[in-house]
């Protein structure tokens, strides 16, 4: 890879130049091919305009989760403290993987000891790419958006899907 400020050929995906120490980064970042991967590689989560998050607070019961899921049509909810920031989510998958089966009533079951601690996040601000991707490599529905620790959206794999639809079907 050449260097654009001092011509040096360097290896290729080096980062930056051996010889004037230039970032190289941004050549050897791919170019999108189509609308959707530009999309993709340009457009913040903010723009998708994602759902106000469905929220309960620390110390609820796995039956209060269950309602709020129910009442809001969500897949997910997320658990905050008491100054409102985010320590964990509870979704559909956490009920049927970790709670089905249980002899207790859900009252009486707290909503930390099931959720998924510390979940992954992503900004309003951070691309889509950024957001699919952990989606994918976690294996995740939903991502908390988070601004300054506390949740302000959720990100779900059905938002992505219709965007990406979208742009192939205006």
């Amino acid at each position: 890879m050449i260097c654009p400020n001092c011509g040096f050929d360097n290896l290729p995906g080096e980062s930056e130049c051996r010889r004037c120490m230039g970032d190289l980064t941004a050549l050897d970042r791919p170019a999108p091919s189509d609308r959707i991967e530009s999309s993709l590689m340009k457009d913040t989560v903010s723009q998708l305009k994602p759902r106000p998050p469905a929220v309960v607070p620390l110390g609820s019961s796995v039956a209060q989760a269950v309602q709020v899921l129910l009442d809001q049509e969500v897949g997910a909810v997320l658990i905050v403290d008491h100054d409102g920031r985010l320590v964990g989510i509870f979704s559909e998958r956490d009920l049927l993987l970790k709670v089905a089966g249980s002899d207790r009533p859900l009252t009486e079951l707290r909503v930390e000891d099931y959720m998924t601690p510390k979940p992954q996040t992503v900004s309003p601000d951070d691309c889509l790419a950024f957001a699919l991707h952990k989606m994918d490599v976690g294996g995740y529905r939903h991502l908390p958006v988070v601004k300054d620790g506390k949740p302000i959206a959720v990100l779900s794999v059905r938002d992505l899907i219709r965007h990406m639809t979208r742009m192939v079907n205006p």
